[in-house]
């Protein structure tokens, strides 16, 4: 397996939760197969999009425009050090003892305005991506990423 980077910080929307941005950190995420994130609010909804991964760089893009964002506005459960549009749909990646599949590119959704109303234009397919879980486990910060294949 090759090693790609790390997880920065986990987050997750509790599901008492009324607003989900920024997700709040969490110390860490149990990924369950076939049903989400345990305790998030987003749980069974689409399995294809229980896990939202979003790189340093979306940050940076939106802080070269002078929109400074606190880790978790753009809606992600893991943030990594390295950028996940480097990698194409249906890559495997290895966190932990968890296996997560990239299913699709996150779209801008509009609620990202209330940060900056340019800030859905300008992440435009660089926003994040959404992932499956093939394989439960447990995801803190600082851990490691694998390529898998």
């Amino acid at each position: 397996m090759l090693e790609i980077g790390q997880v920065l910080e986990v987050f997750s929307a509790k599901k008492d939760s009324i607003s989900s941005l920024p997700r709040p950190k969490v110390e860490k995420l149990n990924l369950i197969k076939d049903y989400g994130i345990e305790f998030d609010k987003f749980a069974l909804k689409n399995l294809d999009q229980t896990v939202m991964i979003v790189g340093l760089k979306s940050y940076e893009i939106a802080k070269n425009y002078g929109i400074d964002l606190e880790f978790g506005s753009l809606g992600e459960n893991i943030l990594l050090d390295f950028d996940p549009h480097d990698f194409e749909v249906g890559v495997n990646l290895q966190i932990e003892n968890s296996i997560i599949e990239i299913t699709q590119i996150c779209t801008v959704c509009n609620h990202l305005s209330i940060f900056d109303e340019n800030l859905p234009k300008l992440l435009k397919g660089h926003r994040g991506v959404y992932c499956r879980i093939l394989k439960s486990g447990v995801v803190s910060k600082d851990t490691k990423i694998y390529l898998k294949g």
